[in-house]
C-alpha cells in the first residue's frame, strides 16, 4: 500500500478534534436558541454590517474561504494525490457518484413536482470533517486505505456540491458583474502561468472576484474554488515552496477550528418547536433522512461493486465490503454542506429551512453513529480484510 503523505497525515490527524468541536458548537447553539437568551441569539446573527447581515457575512464571506480551502484539496488531490491516478481515482469517484445520485433521486421521487423538490441536493452531500473525525475515532481498527478512500470519496461529493450549487442554486445573473469576476480569473490564471509566486497579488485578486460574483448573484464562495485553481501548484509531493501547498497548510486550522465552528454557530440556532418530530415524517424531511441514511450507504456500495464487477477496478487489498458500506454510513454525515445547501435551496422560507436542519442532524447523527458501528464491530484486523 502508499504511504501517506505527511501533508494528508497532518490532515487527517485534525479532523477528529475538529468534528468534536462542530458537535460541541451544534450543541451550545441549539441549547442557546432554546433558552431564555434564545431571542437575542437568534437576532445577533440578522444585525446588518455593511450591507449584510452577520449570517450572510458567514455563509457567504467566511464559507468563501472555505470552499478556497476545499478547491486547494481538489487541486492537489488532482495532481498527487488518489485522483492523480486513473485507475486508483476511479473507485471513489464512482461510489461519489452513486453517493450523489441515489440520495437525490430518494428525495426528488418524494417531492416531485412539489415546493420541496427544490431540496433534493440536501442529502447528496458529505461532511469530510465529520466524517474523517469519526473515522479517526476508530483508530487502527480500520486500514489506512479506507480513510484515502473517505477523503477521496468526501472530496469528489464536495466537487459534486461546488457544481450543483453553481447551476441549480444561481438567482438572476448580471452579466456584467460574472464577465468582470470571469476576467480577474483570467488574469489571475495568467499570473500563474507567468509563475508569480507571491501570494499577495492572488488574494488581492480572489477578494475582488468574490466582490463581483457577489453583485453577480452567483454565489460568491464559488470565488473561493476558481481561486484556488488559479493559484501556482507544486506536483512534487508536499512541496513547501508551492503557494498552493503554502496557503492549504495556513487555512486547514483555521478552517477546521474557526470557520466552519462559527458556520455551525450561525446555522444551527434551531427552536426546536413541539411538533418537530412530526415534522420529520414530511416529505421533505423523509426525503432528506432516507437520502443520508439509506440512499448514501446503498449508492455507495452498489456504484462500488457494479464499477468492480466490471473490472474497472478493484478494491484495495486491505478493504472488504464491510469496509465500504461503513464508509457509506459515514459519507451520509452532510451536516454543513447540506445545512449550507439547505439555505440556498429554501431560503426565506424560515419554517422549511428549520425543518431541514432538523432533519439533516438527525439523519447525519444516525448515519455516522451507525457507520461507527459497522466499523467498530468488525472483529477482523484490517489486514485480514479479505471479504471481496
Amino acid at each position: 500500500m502508499t504511504p501517506l503523505s505527511r501533508t494528508y497525515s497532518e490532515f487527517f490527524a485534525s479532523e477528529k478534534s475538529s468534528g468534536v468541536l462542530l458537535i460541541g458548537c451544534t450543541l451550545v447553539s441549539m441549547a442557546l436558541a432554546n433558552s431564555a437568551a434564545g431571542a437575542g441569539y437568534l437576532d445577533f446573527w440578522r444585525v446588518e454590517f455593511a450591507g449584510l447581515t452577520v449570517e450572510h457575512w458567514v455563509n457567504d464571506g467566511l464559507m468563501a474561504v472555505f470552499f478556497l480551502f476545499v478547491g486547494l484539496e481538489l487541486e492537489r488531490e488532482f495532481y498527487n494525490g488518489e485522483l492523480s491516478d486513473v485507475r486508483k481515482a476511479l473507485l471513489p469517484i464512482v461510489a461519489a457518484i452513486g453517493g450523489v445520485a441515489v440520495p437525490a433521486l430518494l428525495h426528488f421521487g418524494l417531492n416531485a413536482q412539489s415546493p420541496t423538490q427544490a431540496g433534493a441536493a440536501i442529502p447528496m452531500a458529505t461532511d469530510i470533517a465529520f466524517a474523517l473525525g469519526v473515522l479517526a475515532l476508530l483508530g487502527s481498527r480500520v486500514p489506512a486505505s479506507l480513510k484515502v478512500f473517505l477523503t477521496a470519496l468526501a472530496i469528489m461529493d464536495d466537487l459534486a456540491a461546488i457544481i450543483v450549487i453553481a447551476v441549480f442554486y444561481t438567482g438572476e445573473v448580471s452579466l456584467s458583474y460574472l464577465l468582470g469576476a470571469l476576467g480577474v480569473f483570467v488574469g489571475l490564471v495568467a499570473l500563474n502561468r507567468m509563475r508569480v509566486l507571491s501570494l499577495l497579488p492572488y488574494l488581492l485578486g480572489g477578494a475582488l472576484m468574490w466582490y463581483l460574483m457577489l453583485k453577480s448573484g452567483v454565489h460568491a464562495t464559488l470565488s473561493g474554488v476558481l481561486l484556488a485553481f488559479a493559484i501556482p501548484f507544486s506536483a512534487k509531493v508536499d512541496d513547501q515552496a508551492s503557494p498552493s501547498h503554502r496557503l492549504e497548510h495556513a487555512l486547514h486550522k483555521p478552517v477546521a477550528f474557526g470557520i466552519l465552528p462559527i458556520f455551525a454557530l450561525a446555522n444551527t440556532g434551531i427552536v426546536v418547536a413541539a411538533g418537530w418530530l412530526a415534522n420529520l415524517g414530511t416529505p421533505n424531511s423523509l426525503g432528506i433522512l432516507s437520502g443520508l441514511v439509506l440512499g448514501k450507504p446503498l449508492g455507495i456500495a452498489l456504484a462500488s461493486a457494479l464499477a468492480v464487477a466490471a473490472g474497472a477496478c478493484r478494491l484495495p487489498q486491505d478493504l472488504g465490503w464491510r469496509h465500504i458500506i461503513g464508509a457509506g454510513l459515514l459519507g451520509g454525515i452532510g451536516f454543513t454542506m447540506s445545512i449550507f445547501i439547505t439555505n440556498l435551496a429554501f431560503a426565506g422560507d424560515e419554517a422549511l429551512v428549520t425543518g431541514s436542519k432538523m432533519a439533516v442532524l438527525v439523519g447525519s447523527f444516525a448515519a455516522g453513529v451507525l457507520g461507527f458501528c459497522v466499523l467498530r464491530f468488525d472483529r477482523r484486523r484490517p489486514a485480514a480484510a479479505d471479504d471481496r
